[in-house]
């Protein structure tokens, strides 16, 4: 782990490693093949490559690296690249859920690590629970968390807001506070930073430096098309294998990356890319692949199945007192629902199409803070769908928000744990004379405020529904045991794994990056333990 004085301007080895796709050769043929160069493709790729064996390991990444975006580097960029236009340039390709709420994926080397808000924290111990989809290792686990964070881990200097809202979420009794850790606890803590002392962003895209560069390729602007499979015959039953990819370069010219024997394609595209690339591949519903005329290689319904997204309710006000850009810094955590804060993010809300102010801002310099509650899970799920079959184009996705009945009483608590630390005396310094001798108001953004009665039940619901947006921890579409089994690979189909959040039936911790960048880790610690294991097997048999 770096200290917040950290940061130093050496120039990152991916920026050595990264060609344009137009230069790979037309066939070329590799042991391992990942396709998306993101959260979980970096650090996966990395360690894949750092096996001494010379084991030829190609990344495939749709965009372009972070270098070609300067704004990406500082916190500012965050919001300005949600709101860039949708052009196939941008680093951030933007979609809207048919719940009708907007969203964004990454489209560059790191992936969405690459455009998020830096906030770094580990999951709850229960995602590693026994009885849980999977099994862990947990010496592995913390192992594989350490690896990751000694390249893109900083202790944050707090803001002023960040600290304001840290006190006033004490003074509303989220106890303890526990100072700076990683770990997820109950109460209100600081949490670690991708983004070090000078402001400027760490991602996965960092971890291709552990990478042994004589065995890595990475291909940029290389956008995979399909999976290809052939069939080999079973104990009786036909079963699809990978034995490579078809991805266009820039200009649209196909390439064929091959497999070498014994070699692996895996899929960390993401919660969206992942399933729908299987779909386009062949390997989903029967039905849904023929409607498309793609040819079926393998029945698997699953694909696209328990698509989750964590629901985010937020409030913004005009703040009287001069706030810095911050992003999250600190968390509250309480077993139903966390809280967190930003300012000058102007409007933090995707969903706010436009920002209307009232004639009495206009006097003002205008100061943002921002309280965001969000709920663990989510329980709620729906499905993805292709929308066509060119896999540039988003395919349909559904969240099916507060479907469950308990994932609407969470939000409802946390409306509720708002006006607690709205309540504080902590808060008081952002309220603004009100209408009468005496009395101090918050001036709310696009005049969404909190219900006047929170005791009405009907009333908190009903502002949960209105105010729903995103916190882009969407996951779900390839879930263990639905789709991939405890190793990630894809039933029913062999040389095929899926190795990112798409994986999860539940979103990690308060924020998901950390556990996603370590997941590449551990899956391919994990896959080069099993390559030695067939290499001594091999050898006995010999």
């Amino acid at each position: 782990m770096h200290s917040s004085k950290g940061g130093g301007r050496t120039k990152p080895l991916y920026v050595q490693l990264a060609l344009n796709a137009t230069e790979f050769p037309a066939e070329d043929e590799y042991d391992y093949i990942v396709v998306g160069g993101g959260t979980a493709g970096c650090p996966l790729a990395a360690t894949l490559s750092a096996n001494p064996n010379s084991l030829r390991v190609l990344l495939l990444e749709r965009g372009s690296d972070p270098l070609s975006y300067p704004a990406l580097s500082s916190p500012r960029g965050f919001f300005s690249t949600l709101n860039e236009d949708n052009s196939p340039d941008s680093p951030a390709q933007r979609f809207e859920s048919e719940d009708g709420v907007p969203n964004a994926r990454g489209r560059v080397l790191g992936g969405s690590s690459a455009i998020n808000a830096g906030f770094y924290t580990r999951a709850e111990p229960d995602f590693f629970a026994p009885g849980k989809p999977g099994y862990w290792d947990m010496g592995l686990v913390n192992r594989s968390y350490q690896w990751v964070e000694r390249a893109v881990l900083f202790q944050p200097r707090l803001t002023t807001w960040q600290a304001d809202f840290r006190d006033a979420l004490l003074e509303a009794n989220v106890t303890p506070f526990n100072g700076f850790r990683l770990d997820h606890v109950e109460g209100t803590k600081i949490g670690g930073s991708t983004f070090d002392g000078t402001r400027r962003r760490h991602s996965a895209a960092d971890l291709l430096n552990y990478a042994r560069p004589e065995n890595i390729h990475v291909a940029l602007h290389a956008t995979v098309e399909k999976v290809l499979f052939t069939s080999v015959q079973g104990t009786g039953v036909p079963r699809p294998t990978a034995i490579g990819v078809v991805y266009a370069d820039l200009q649209g010219r196909p390439h064929h990356a091959m497999l070498l024997p014994r070699g692996e394609v895996i899929l960390s595209a993401g919660a969206i890319g992942s399933p729908q690339l299987l779909m386009l591949s062949g390997i989903g519903s029967n039905r849904s692949l023929i409607r498309w005329g793609i040819p079926v290689a393998h029945h698997l319904p699953a694909v696209g199945n328990t698509m989750r997204d964590n629901p985010r309710n937020a409030l913004s006000f005009v703040s009287p007192v001069r706030l810095p850009l911050s992003l999250i810094q600190v968390v509250a955590i309480t077993p139903n629902v966390f809280l967190e804060a930003a300012s000058n993010l102007l409007p933090f809300s995707p969903r706010s199409r436009s920002l209307f102010l009232s004639p009495r801002y206009s006097s003002i310099p205008l100061n943002i803070a921002s309280l965001m509650a969000k709920i663990p899970g989510p329980l709620s799920s729906g499905s993805l769908r292709l929308a066509s079959s060119n896999v540039r184009d988003n395919p349909l996705v559904r969240f099916n928000y507060f479907d469950e009945g308990l994932d609407l009483q969470r939000c409802m608590e946390g409306v509720r744990l708002v006006a607690r630390v709205l309540g504080t005396s902590a808060m008081d310094q952002f309220k603004f004379p009100g209408r009468h001798f005496g009395e101090r108001e918050f001036w709310y953004l696009d005049d969404v405020r909190l219900p006047a009665n929170l005791s009405n039940d009907d009333a908190v619901a009903e502002f949960c529904h209105r105010t729903v947006s995103t916190i882009w921890h969407y996951h779900g579409g390839c879930v263990m045991g639905e789709v991939v089994d405890t190793q990630y690979r894809v039933f029913g189909v062999q040389a095929l794994r899926v190795v990112d959040g798409s994986t999860f039936s539940h979103s990690p911790g308060t924020n998901p990056q950390a556990t996603v960048m370590m997941l590449g880790r551990y899956v391919g610690v994990k896959m080069l333990e099993e390559r030695r294991a067939s290499d001594r097997d091999t050898k006995i048999r010999a």
